[in-house]
């Protein structure tokens, strides 16, 4: 592979905005970082920044679908297409994520999956989130209540087996009957335990912290509120410095003053933020078929018949540009975007620009629409002048 340098960019390090900077790639690992570009030697592909903002490739840990195709339908043809779709909005990783069903269909999802990790089209599988089945049917949202169960150590086993090492998160109500004992297995195999659809109390989710969760799914929604007497699950979590959340950015599941105030509360490091999307992302308004629920989309938002929100339609770069928009200063965004969810997951080379890095990049222009997208200094991406892309 020949040596990249990409030159002329901002390029947004954990520490500071580079102006005018250059990033050299060797063997598909950033090799060093420049205010300035050196002297070209050897063998090297240059790409001119156009004076852009570089950041590290994003990380979506919760994304269903994309361009008409559900990681649910059972082929390997939905999940490339959701890598390929990802890639074009910035995203280099992801979490493939399941929406609660029969076992079958959720071992059969596995199974696709597992076939395209490694030969992706576009954005990386760093694994799965099984957002289900264990969950409240209290605050169930979108999730499909005919297939909503208490949490079974044995079939969770079976499902961790299929899945060898592939599943990452999962996403539970640990105060269902059981849902503690499988937080406590779940956090012993080093899989991260989140928890949404849940009508936890306080106290519950704070024993539930104890034995090891550490993430709430789209924090807000599909749980308990906060109320003076009663605070709940999201007060709990944001007492945990240990408990990170989801932040879905789509002015639909969050008012601004609650992204702020996640903000505020717990950092950069502490908020991820993610698509939640469903087949819609990219396609826009319409009917769908969605965890078995018709889903209408109208002005990019989607609902079930009975007004009941059903995922999203925001991309990553959106999200990330919607953040900025609402006053978050744009590195903590681009840490909540990239470098918090490769913490979350344990992926140690990816979400940062720094030198050993996996050279995941992206190159966004004035708008956060998407140039190019790289991923391990190959790219993956490109938008044409004409915005189209290939």
């Amino acid at each position: 592979m020949e040596a990249v340098q990409i030159i002329n960019a901002r390029i947004a390090t954990d520490k500071q905005v580079i102006e005018n900077g250059s990033v050299l790639i060797d063997k598909g690992r950033i090799y060093a970082i420049k205010r300035e570009a050196p002297e070209i030697t050897g063998e090297t592909i240059i790409i001119d920044g156009e004076g852009k903002l570089l950041i590290p490739g994003m990380i979506d840990v919760h994304i269903h679908g994309a361009n008409g195709y559900d990681m649910m339908d059972g082929t390997t043809r939905s999940i490339q297409e959701v890598s390929k779709a990802s890639a074009a909005t910035g995203c280099t990783s992801f979490l493939a994520t399941s929406v609660t069903s029969d076992l079958e269909t959720l071992l059969r999802m596995i199974d696709k999956v597992k076939q395209v990790a490694g030969h992706e089209e576009g954005a990386m599988i760093a694994g799965i989130h099984a957002e289900g089945p264990y969950l409240n049917v209290k605050r169930k949202g979108m999730q499909n209540e005919a297939h909503l169960r208490h949490p079974d150590l044995s079939e969770m086993g079976l499902i961790i087996e299929r899945a060898d090492s592939f599943l990452k998160m999962v996403t539970i109500a640990p105060e269902l009957p059981g849902g503690m004992e499988l937080v406590t297995f779940l956090h012993k195999k080093g899989i991260v335990v989140a928890i949404a659809h849940s009508d936890a109390t306080y106290e519950e989710a704070k024993k539930a912290f104890r034995l090891g969760a550490s993430h709430i799914t789209h924090c807000f929604n599909g749980m308990r509120p906060i109320h003076h007497r009663d605070p709940g699950l999201i007060v709990a979590a944001m007492e945990e410095q240990k408990v990170s959340l989801q932040a879905i950015v789509d002015n639909v599941h969050l008012h601004p003053a609650i992204v702020r105030l996640m903000h505020r509360v717990k950092g950069p490091e502490g908020i991820v933020l993610v698509t939640d999307a469903l087949q819609a992302m990219g396609l826009g308004d319409g009917e769908y078929v969605f965890g078995g629920h018709q889903v209408t989309v109208r002005n990019g938002i989607a609902q079930l018949m009975d007004g009941t929100l059903a995922s999203s339609t925001v991309t990553m770069n959106e999200a990330l540009k919607n953040t900025v928009t609402l006053g978050i200063p744009l590195q903590d965004a681009i840490r909540m975007a990239s470098t918090t969810p490769a913490d979350v997951l344990g992926l140690t080379n990816k979400g940062r620009i720094a030198e050993g890095a996996d050279a995941d990049l992206v190159l966004l222009d004035d708008q956060f629409e998407v140039e190019w997208t790289m991923i391990g200094g190959k790219m993956i991406f490109k938008r044409e002048s004409d915005g189209n892309h290939r």
